[in-house]
């Protein structure tokens, strides 16, 4: 025999915010799974049978239901920060990485590569330490084309 369930208490002003955010507006979908399941847990539904009817993992639901009953209605909806380093390169290094992987490429280099850039970065101050990996990730994010012409330049 299983454990009791023990009621899950909404409180009416929480249960019209959640009703609301579920029926209008535009929410994240995570937002609105989670407010689903507040409300049926509510209904007295057990944790096992929400988790059926949404498409979730039963551990997902408990979860939702403890934050509620620890830290309230936002934190249970909400999302916790993320992990993860802070980014290494910001608006302005980020320029000058540009900037320096279109300059013509050093001598006895036909082109630059990500090493090379990564390297000089490095040499000219603009992070402590890089991977080569970093530097491909944020010129991915610009027209910076190796291989358009030989100093890395993106022609129109």
């Amino acid at each position: 025999m299983g454990r009791p369930i023990t009621p899950f208490i909404l409180r009416s002003a929480d249960r019209l915010t959640i009703e609301a955010l579920t029926r209008k507006g535009r929410h994240a979908g995570r937002t609105v799974q989670r407010g689903r399941m507040l409300l049926r847990l509510a209904d007295g539904v057990s944790g096992y049978t929400v988790a059926d009817e949404l498409g979730c993992c039963a551990q997902t639901v408990y979860q939702v239901r403890r934050r509620y009953i620890e830290s309230g209605l936002a934190i249970a909806l909400g999302e916790a920060p993320r992990s993860g380093g802070p980014r290494r390169f910001d608006g302005v290094a980020r320029a000058a990485l540009t900037a320096l992987a279109c300059t013509p490429a050093p001598t006895g280099h036909s082109r630059w590569t990500l090493r090379l850039l990564a390297g000089k970065a490095v040499e000219l101050c603009l992070v402590e330490t890089i991977s080569h990996e970093t530097v491909g990730q944020v010129l991915k994010k610009t027209r910076y084309s190796p291989s358009a012409s030989s100093t890395g330049a993106w022609a129109r």
